[in-house]
C-alpha cells in the first residue's frame, strides 16, 4: 500500500505536517531559523557596490587586509587563556576529592608536591580511615556536580551536552537563538570543569569546540562587518571549531582536520587558513601559559623512544576491531538511554546527574584505573615505562594478572558509565571517556603481549627485537587503543590519526594507528550508522542536510512541497497596516509574488526583512503595489525594487534528489514549485528532511515503550523506598498490602 493512502502528510487545510508527534527526528525543527546563503551574498555584494571607496592610504589598505586576521588572533588568545584555566582549575577541583594540600590550599595534588617524588608531606588526605576517605570522594563528587546541574539549569540550559550536533546544524545554515551567546560561554566554562571533576564519565574535549566557537560568534558579533554576514560569521565559527580542538588536544593540525571533516559542510580555502591561523594562536597561548609547568599541551602527551614490530600489527588490528565495536555499542545503547531520559527524566535532570555522581563515585573510588581523572589515568596507560617510571604498570614484581583484570573491569566500568551519563544536563562530551575505556583495555593486551614474550623470548616472532631495546611496549598499545576507541565513537579518521600524531610528537607511529582506524572503520561502516555527534542530530531532531551524504528519496516535489502558502499579488494594492498585519500572523521568511490568484504566473519574491522596511518607512494607510512594471497611473508606495524578478523555481516534477542537490550546493531559503508556469507551492530544506523523517517513522516505527515504562516503573519503586514524601511523579508502591 502507498504511503499516501495509508497516512496524510499534510494538512490540505493548513499544510502543516502531521504525525509529527510521532516522529522524534523533527522534534527540534522549529528551534532553528534557515539562512539563506544566495541572499546573504546578494546583501554583501550590494553593500560593497554601495559602500566601495577607492583605498588612497596605504596605512587604510593594511587594516582593511589585517582586520580579519586580527579577529582571528583575538579569538585564538581567549580560546587559549580559557583553556589553560579550566585544565588548572579541572585538575584542582579534581585533587579535592582525595584530599587537600596544607601549605597551600589552591593547589592541586600534582602542583603541592611538585618536587616530592616519595611520600608527599604537604597533601593531606581527608581523614586518616579510609571510610571516610571513601565518605568524603563521594561527598565532592555530589556537591561537584549538584552545582553543574544547577547553574545550566537555572542561567544556560544550551550549555549542557557537548554541542558539537547543533554546531554542525549552525555551521550548515541555521541559527539556534542563544546557542552560542555570552551566557552559554559562561555557563559552559564555569560547569564544564565542576562536571569533569565530579568524577562523571564526561570529558572536557567536545564541549571545547562549543566554549570555542561562542568565543567566536561573541567576538565576531562585535563587529557590525561580520555582524551583518552569514558567511563571514560562518567562516568563524568553522575556524574557532578548529582552536577548540586543537587546545583540548594540544593538536594544531588536528584541529584543523576536525573542522575539515566534521564541522564544516563548505569547506574554503580561505576557511582552511583562517582555521589553521586561529588553531595556530591559540595552541601558541596554551603552550606559553603553561597550566600544566611542563611543557605539555595535554596531561596524556607522550614521548616514544622505541619503534613498533611487525609482529605488533596483528595486535593492532585487534585494537581496531575494539574501537569499531566499542563505538557501535555504545552510541545505540546511548541512544536507547538518551530516549529514557527525554521520556521520564525531564523534569528530574539535577537529581538525575547527583544519582549518576554517587553511583560513578561510589564504584571509581575501589579501581585505580577509574579514581582518578582519566586524562591523569591515560598518561600513566600511555607511559612507555622508562626509568623514571614508578606505577605498578611498570614495575617487573607487580602482579600483572591483577592489573590485567583491574584494567578489564575499568574498560567494561568505563564504557557502561559513559553510556549512561553522556546527554545528562552538564557540560560534558565523549571523547575522552571513549580514549579512556580504549586505553585501558589497549593496555591490558599490551600486558598479554608482553607476557608471551616473556614466555618464549627465542621465538621467532620476536626475532625483529633489537638486544639492546624493550621489544614490546604495552604503552603503545594503550595509545593506540585510544585512538581506536576515539575513531570508533566519533567515525573520524584522518583527524584520528593526526591527533595522535601530534599527541606522540614522532611519525614512527603513524602506520599502525592508520592500522587501528582502518579496521575500526570497516567495522563502522557495516555495522554502525556514522559518529555520535550525526547520530544525536537526528535522534534529538536537528535540521542537518550532510553534504557528504548520497540521497535517495524515490519522490518528487509534488510529494514534500507545501501547497498552502501566502503571496502578494499585482493586481492590487495592499495598505502598509495590512502587510504589518500579514507579517504578524505569518512565520514565513518570504513571500512569492504572481499575477493574480486567478493566475498565479509567478512575477518574483520578496523577503520577510524588506517588508519589515517597508513597513518601519511607511504610514499604515500608504498603499503599496506589487507590479515588477509599474505602469504611470501605478499610485502609492512603488515595490518593485525589492522584488526579486528571478527567484529560483523548480517544476513539480523535479526529484528530491536533485532538489537536494540544489540547497547542498546553492543554499537557499524557499525554493518555488510551479506547474505550467504557474505557483503551486514552496518547498525549503526542512520540507525535504520532514518527508524524508516522517516517511521513514511511519513505515518503520520504533518504539520501545514497554521496556521503558518496564525500567521506569521499577525506579518509582526503587524511589518509593528512599522518598517519605515521593517527588513529583513517582507514586509510593505499598508494601505487604498495605
Amino acid at each position: 500500500m502507498d504511503l499516501h493512502e495509508e497516512f496524510e502528510l499534510r494538512s490540505r487545510e493548513t499544510g502543516q505536517w502531521l504525525h509529527q508527534d510521532r516522529v522524534r527526528a523533527v522534534a527540534r525543527y522549529d528551534d532553528f531559523v534557515t539562512i539563506d546563503w544566495m541572499d546573504d551574498e546578494l546583501e554583501e555584494h550590494r553593500a560593497r557596490l554601495a559602500h566601495k571607496k577607492p583605498v588612497t592610504n596605504w596605512k587604510q589598505q593594511i587594516v582593511q587586509n589585517a582586520r580579519t586576521w586580527l579577529v582571528l588572533t583575538a579569538m585564538g588568545i581567549v580560546i587559549g587563556v580559557i583553556a589553560s584555566c579550566l585544565n588548572i582549575i579541572t585538575a584542582w577541583l579534581a585533587s579535592m576529592r582525595l584530599g587537600y594540600c596544607s601549605s597551600n590550599f589552591y593547589l592541586s595534588q600534582g602542583f603541592c608536591c611538585w618536587d616530592q617524588e616519595e611520600e608527599c608531606a604537604n597533601w593531606r588526605p581527608w581523614s586518616r580511615f579510609g571510610v571516610f576517605r571513601y565518605v568524603a570522594y563521594i561527598l565532592w563528587s555530589v556537591v561537584f556536580s549538584a552545582i553543574g546541574a544547577l547553574i545550566v539549569k537555572r542561567f544556560a540550559p544550551a550549555a549542557a551536552g557537548s554541542g558539537i550536533s547543533e554546531i554542525k546544524c549552525i555551521v550548515s545554515g541555521f541559527v539556534m537563538k542563544g546557542f552560542l551567546g555570552w551566557w552559554t560561554l559562561i555557563i559552559k566554562g564555569l560547569g564544564l570543569p565542576l562536571a569533569i571533576a565530579s568524577g562523571l564519565s564526561l570529558g572536557k574535549e567536545g564541549p571545547s569546540v562549543h566554549y570555542a566557537v561562542c568565543v567566536g560568534n561573541c567576538i565576531a558579533k562585535l563587529f557590525k562587518k561580520y555582524r551583518q554576514s552569514a558567511s563571514k560569521s560562518r567562516e568563524f565559527l568553522t575556524a574557532t571549531s578548529a582552536a577548540g580542538v586543537a587546545v583540548a588536544f594540544g593538536s594544531p593540525m588536528g584541529g584543523v582536520l576536525f573542522a575539515m571533516e566534521e564541522i564544516s559542510s563548505v569547506f574554503q580555502l580561505s576557511t582552511l587558513w583562517k582555521s589553521y591561523v586561529c588553531a595556530l594562536i591559540a595552541v601558541a597561548t596554551l603552550s606559553t601559559l603553561n597550566p600544566f609547568r611542563t611543557g605539555q599541551l595535554v596531561l596524556f602527551e607522550v614521548s616514544y623512544h622505541n619503534t613498533w614490530h611487525w609482529f605488533d600489527l596483528p595486535f593492532y588490528a585487534i585494537l581496531g576491531a575494539f574501537g569499531g565495536v566499542y563505538g557501535v555499542i555504545v552510541s545505540r545503547l546511548n541512544k536507547r538511554v538518551a530516549g529514557f531520559r527525554k521520556k521520564y527524566l525531564v523534569p528530574y535532570a539535577i537529581h538525575e546527574v547527583i544519582t549518576l555522581a554517587i553511583l560513578s563515585a561510589a564504584f571509581c573510588y575501589f579501581n585505580q584505573f577509574l579514581r582518578f581523572d582519566m586524562t591523569e589515568v591515560m598518561q600513566t596507560l600511555f607511559d612507555e615505562c622508562s626509568g623514571k617510571s614508578s606505577h605498578e604498570l611498570c614495575k617487573n614484581d607487580s602482579n600483572k594478572g591483577v592489573l590485567f583484570f583491574s584494567l578489564i573491569i575499568a574498560t567494561l566500568a568505563r564504557s557502561f558509565l559513559t553510556i549512561i551519563t553522556y546527554g545528562c544536563k552538564v557540560p560534558a562530551g565523549i571523547f575522552v571517556p571513549s580514549m579512556a575505556a580504549g586505553a585501558t583495555f589497549g593496555r591490558a593486551v599490551g600486558i598479554i603481549v608482553e607476557k608471551i614474550y616473556q614466555k618464549h623470548p627465542d621465538s621467532y616472532l620476536f626475532s625483529t627485537c633489537a638486544p639492546d631495546q624493550a621489544c614490546v611496549i604495552p604503552g603503545t598499545y594503550a595509545f593506540i587503543g585510544a585512538g581506536a576507541a576515539l575513531s570508533g565513537i566519533t567515525h573520524l579518521t584522518v583527524t584520528v590519526a593526526i591527533i595522535m600524531f601530534e599527541l606522540t610528537g614522532a611519525v614512527r607511529y603513524i602506520i599502525p594507528t592508520m592500522i587501528a582506524v582502518t579496521v575500526t572503520k570497516l567495522i563502522n561502516d557495516r555495522y554502525g550508522k556514522g559518529g555520535i555527534a550525526d547520530q544525536m542530530i537526528a535522534f534529538n531532531g536537528l535540521p542537518y542536510i550532510d553534504p557528504k551524504e548520497e540521497f535517495s528519496f524515490n519522490a518528487t516535489v509534488a510529494e514534500a512541497m507545501s501547497t498552502v502558502t501566502v503571496v502578494f499579488t499585482a493586481d492590487r494594492e495592499y495598505a502598509v497596516g495590512q502587510i504589518a498585519n500579514i507579517l504578524k500572523k505569518t512565520p514565513y521568511r518570504g513571500f512569492p509574488v504572481v499575477m493574480s490568484e486567478n493566475s498565479p504566473e509567478i512575477l518574483g519574491y520578496v523577503t520577510r526583512s524588506d517588508l519589515d522596511y517597508v513597513v518601519r518607512t511607511h504610514g499604515d494607510d500608504d498603499e503599496c503595489n506589487f507590479r515588477s512594471s509599474p505602469t504611470p497611473e501605478s499610485s502609492g508606495v512603488d515595490m518593485a525594487g525589492i522584488i526579486n524578478p528571478a527567484p529560483l523555481v523548480v517544476s513539480i516534477d523535479c526529484t528530491l534528489e536533485y532538489l537536494m542537490d540544489i540547497f547542498v550546493r546553492l543554499g537557499p531559503r524557499h525554493v518555488l514549485v510551479q506547474k505550467d508556469g504557474s505557483l503551486v507551492g514552496t518547498i525549503t530544506r526542512k520540507d525535504i528532511l520532514r518527508y524524508e523523517h516522517t516517511t521513514h517513522e511511519l513505515h518503520n516505527p520504533t518504539t520501545y515503550d514497554d521496556l521503558d515504562a518496564l525500567i521506569w516503573s521499577k525506579f518509582q519503586r526503587i524511589g518509593s523506598y528512599f522518598s517519605s514524601s515521593p517527588l513529583p511523579g513517582f507514586q509510593r508502591v505499598p508494601r505487604n498490602g498495605q
